[in-house]
């Protein structure tokens, strides 16, 4: 019993690795499971937080709506100000000029400070609309109570933020969205669904939701097949800015 005892400790290493190793042989070498190729292509970051890396489409310079259109047709109505853009009243929604379907966007808004009669849903809102369909809601809802699925950084009448991020008025506020665009088969039907995830300030809101279709003020969302769409920023008549805005295409 002793010598047999003693065999058992003295067993090399490598036999006692391959009796446990799964499926009873010896495990492959290092470089067996390492990738080489293709290497991702170089994207350079911006210098600060918030700005457009190399590759991103800047969307608004600053300087002009060159890149917007009305929803209704023609040039963009909205106000351009100490380089940022205003939603003047009575101007309309307007869009990007370009289309887009899966997309990284950053967007900063800023709502003025409001009379305290200025209440829910009257109270600085706006919207920033995936595809032109889908709606991630801009509001002041700092301390200002509306219904939950309507407050900032909710999918609009369908999924509430998991926090309230938001600064107090007049501070600048951002978004980053993840956005998957909507897939369909080709008779139509819905495939896979729209999806977002948001970042509200830095703060994570909304974790890959699943869109249940275009945002309705009233009626249930229900989907239909369309392609790529423009982003749009809702003209509510409240003097929101926005500024910095820029994306990538996925």
């Amino acid at each position: 019993m002793k010598k047999l005892a003693l065999l058992f400790v003295l067993l090399p290493t490598a036999v006692l690795a391959q009796a446990t190793y799964p499926g009873g042989n010896p495990p492959p070498p290092s470089d067996a499971t390492e990738i080489w190729s293709p290497v991702p292509p170089r994207v350079e970051p911006a210098a600060s937080v918030g700005q457009p890396p190399s590759d991103a489409i800047v969307l608004f310079n600053g300087k002009d709506l060159s890149n917007w259109e009305s929803v209704s047709g023609g040039a963009a109505e909205w106000g351009v100000e100490n380089g940022e853009m205003v939603d003047r009243p009575k101007a309309g929604h307007i869009e990007t000029k370009q289309k887009f379907g899966d997309i990284q966007l950053h967007i900063e808004w800023m709502i003025p400070l409001l009379p305290p009669e200025r209440k829910g849903q009257d109270r600085g809102n706006s919207g920033v609309f995936l595809q032109g369909l889908y709606e991630v809601q801009v509001l002041d809802t700092y301390n200002n109570p509306t219904y939950v699925n309507g407050m900032a950084g909710a999918i609009y009448k369908q999924s509430v933020p998991l926090v309230n991020a938001q600064k107090p008025a007049p501070n600048w506020q951002s978004y980053d969205i993840v956005y998957y665009a909507p897939r369909f088969y080709n008779d139509g039907t819905l495939a896979e669904p729209a999806r977002i995830t948001v970042f509200f300030n830095g703060i994570l809101v909304q974790n890959n939701f699943a869109i249940k279709g275009p945002t309705d003020y009233r009626m249930l969302p229900a989907y239909k097949a369309h392609g790529d769409g423009p982003i749009m920023l809702q003209a509510h008549n409240n003097a929101v800015h926005y500024r910095n805005i820029w994306v990538r295409k996925l």
